[in-house]
């Protein structure tokens, strides 16, 4: 073994301590420590400036600024309380991440002093350099001005010594530059017509909330491991590495025994994401050997993105003092699965879940299936566009293999929901809801059953599953934002509600009764909706042939799928809604070319480094070595004697040399592809060309590489193998 491959696994297996902060109070004692709650507004807060303030969060009033001055000094006093000296805006710009610019709580005193402060002023509205971030062309370097503006509806928390002030951020000319803000429109937008839909069965609801909770799936390697592999360190995926021996096949690591050492990041981590209220619930192996995943219980959608981005922060943060580095990309290791971010979506009211199974009266019945039809209705018109939403150059890896949903976009219902929609599209009468209580599976006609919560079964296979009183949006990846996903599916439902709303409204005005007109449209657009309904295998090659037939997008090209955003339903919906902009779109996805672009640059960069640094030299140095052995056996034993004995080595030799050439003729093609992708102009065609020419022979190479890893000498090898990386001791 490479003497410095030896000392780093060396290093990773021995036995570490196990360090865990324990504090002494339970969970709900804890929990929020360092977030300005309602219960910290209520106690640091003026009570009319504290009325005000909550008016702004749970009805949407439009913020007073003459009460920042009050907010903001409420917010210092208890920040300073807990240690705390500096501020920032933190806000999600496009580039999946975070971004923060800290600032002191000190201003000049006007007596050669300072004093501490925090005014509304600051509070409210910034100026991060716009043209730093992705844009989209939107902003360039000689028009920088932009705007990081306080979202008071996702409450501010401290991390170390600095108060977080979640915020949107848009340029000096208005448009998004970051996730929230579109996402917060979307809210919006379903929360109005969402809204309009209840009334026509609650006259008395009052608002519609989208909820959403993540189930965050991850990766741990031993951090020294981890700083051994120079392409985990700049890809956050393994450019090659032949399968371990043993990998997930046994089936023996999913809900397995927690590692000791393991267990006790995953306690500090829930400790400190349950001091910032984020409320994880749930933690597990998942299926590939070193993969976990925690989840917590469902949020509002606005402010559950902004726990998942922080808590991808700070797991990377925790996981450091464990020894540990995160792997959050969609498939850092070949051969066994990658992780996903399966995004459960649901829709409440100030009076109950919209989407949860009916109830006892035809009236719940009816509203029940109404939300559920028009859901997979906006599904079914942008499933494009809902497959662009969570693509990328990494989660692409992920999608379409026998792990993760095909990058088809399909819902799957259940048998007992799948017959009822067939009934009620089929059946000549309105009396479809005139249920009397429950009846299990049984399927009475006219009569309709009312359906228990877990009516259905599962189905990993498919993208866009309903749950019992969800829908599970399982395509997400694991590193992504999920706002991007969010904003897309809440303004595409709350562009189907809007139309349904308007037919019905319309066939009201000809002189139908509500019932019979609610049935009508519901009639018209479950035959409408059909062909995303699909209960079977996802990741049969039958299903891709039959979506096609169906109409669905089956593209796979990752530069191709974004040009969903462009479409001209797209572009209708999200300005319709008022989510995005012509201009907002087309910024947008020039950012998603340009990112896509630079991470497979980044890879055959890697690629071609390890390459010729790491690989050719040990192979040719091994290949030198059976070389001498040959001669020296040849010297040693008669010719006949010495063929027979040197054959294998010969067969090695000749076998190094073909590889190695290979992989040389590949790395110069390799640069030859980026190089003509690099003078393209347009975003677009650079970004296709590195997907058709440049991705497919980073994949070549590896196939080499991976061959030649089987034959060298497993101590010559200078790079951490699978079979040493992916099981935790």
């Amino acid at each position: 073994m490479s003497h410095l491959r030896f000392r780093v696994v060396e290093e990773a297996f021995k036995k570490r301590p196990v360090e865990v902060a324990t504090p002494a109070e339970r969970p709900t004692q804890f929990f929020g420590k360092y977030v300005f709650n309602r219960a910290k507004m209520y106690k640091y807060l003026p009570a009319n400036v504290y009325d005000k303030l909550i008016d702004v969060i749970d009805n949407g009033a439009q913020l007073d600024r003459s009460i920042a001055d009050a907010v903001a000094k409420g917010m210092r006093q208890w920040a300073e309380e807990n240690g705390v000296t500096h501020y920032t805006h933190w806000f999600q710009p496009l580039t999946e991440g975070t971004a923060e610019k800290h600032d002191a709580f000190i201003e000049h005193d006007g007596k050669g002093g300072i004093i501490e402060e925090l005014s509304g002023k600051l509070l409210v509205q910034q100026e991060p350099d716009a043209s730093s971030f992705p844009n989209g062309g939107i902003r360039n370097t000689f028009e920088a001005r932009g705007y990081s503006a306080w979202d008071p509806t996702s409450p501010v928390f401290i991390i170390d010594d600095t108060l977080c002030i979640p915020t949107i951020f848009i340029s000096y000319t208005g448009e998004a530059l970051d996730y929230k803000a579109p996402l917060l429109r979307a809210l919006h937008d379903v929360d109005v017509a969402a809204t309009e839909v209840c009334r026509l069965f609650y006259p008395n609801v009052n608002k519609v909330r989208s909820n959403l909770g993540w189930e965050q799936e991850y990766f741990l390697v031993d951090e020294g491991l981890y700083s051994a592999r120079p392409d985990l360190m700049l890809t956050g995926r393994t450019l090659m590495g032949h399968d371990s021996a043993k990998n997930q096949q046994m089936d023996d690591h999913y809900f397995g025994t927690i590692p000791d050492r393991v267990q006790a990041f995953m306690k500090d981590l829930e400790i400190k994401a349950l001091e910032l209220a984020i409320p994880c619930k749930t933690r597990h192996n998942e299926v590939a050997p070193n993969q976990f995943e925690i989840a917590p219980i469902y949020e509002e959608t606005n402010l559950a993105v902004d726990h998942n981005m922080l808590l991808m922060s700070l797991m990377k943060k925790v996981a450091r003092n464990h020894g540990f580095r995160v792997l959050l990309h969609e498939k850092p290791f070949a051969g066994v699965n990658g992780s996903g971010k399966h995004n459960n979506w649901s829709l409440t009211t100030d009076t109950g879940v919209l989407l949860h199974a009916p109830g006892k009266t035809p009236e719940d019945n009816l509203r029940f299936m109404t939300f559920i039809v028009e859901t997979l209705m906006a599904v079914h018109r942008h499933n494009g566009l809902l497959k662009a939403s969570i693509m990328s150059a990494t989660n692409a890896h992920r999608l379409g293999a026998n792990e993760a949903p095909p990058a088809i976009i399909s819902s799957f219902l259940g048998k007992q929901l799948s017959e009822l929609l067939e009934h009620i599209e089929k059946s000549d009468t309105d009396d479809l809801f005139n249920v009397a209580g429950k009846q299990g599976m049984k399927m009475d006609i006219p009569q309709i059953p009312e359906l228990l919560i877990d009516n259905t079964d599962r189905n990993r296979t498919s993208p866009f599953a309903f749950t019992g009183n969800r829908f599970e949006f399982r395509a997400v990846g694991s590193e992504a934002n999920c706002a991007s996903a969010m904003i897309t599916l809440n303004a595409a439902v709350a562009e189907a509600l809007t139309n349904f709303k308007q037919r019905v409204d319309q066939l009201m005005a000809e002189g139908k009764d509500k019932t019979s007109a609610i049935i009508d449209i519901l009639r018209e657009d479950i035959k409408t909706c059909k062909p995303i309904h699909f209960d079977g295998n996802g990741y049969s090659d039958e299903w891709r042939q039959e979506a096609e037939r169906r109409g669905l997008d089956t593209e796979t090209s990752c530069p191709l799928i974004f040009d969903r955003y462009l479409s001209p339903t797209s572009i209708s919906m999200f300005s319709s809604t008022g989510v995005m902009t012509a201009k907002e779109l087309e910024a947008r996805n020039e950012v998603k070319w340009e990112t896509y672009t630079k991470k497979i640059q980044i890879e055959a960069r890697v690629m071609g480094d390890l390459t010729m640094n790491h690989i050719i030299p040990v192979a040719t140095h091994y290949q030198s070595r059976l070389a001498k052995n040959v001669m020296s056996m040849r010297q040693i034993f008669h010719k006949d004697k010495a063929d027979t004995l040197t054959a294998r080595n010969i067969g090695i030799i000749e076998e190094i040399a073909e590889r190695i050439q290979a992989i040389e003729t590949g790395v110069e093609e390799l640069i030859n592809a980026r190089k003509v992708a690099n003078i393209i102009e347009s975003e677009r065609e650079k970004a296709i060309a590195y997907h058709n020419t440049v991705a497919p022979k980073i994949e070549d190479i590896r196939y080499q590489i991976d061959k030649l890893e089987l034959i060298i000498a497993d101590e010559l090898w200078t790079l951490p193998k699978y079979r040493e990386m992916l099981f935790i001791r």
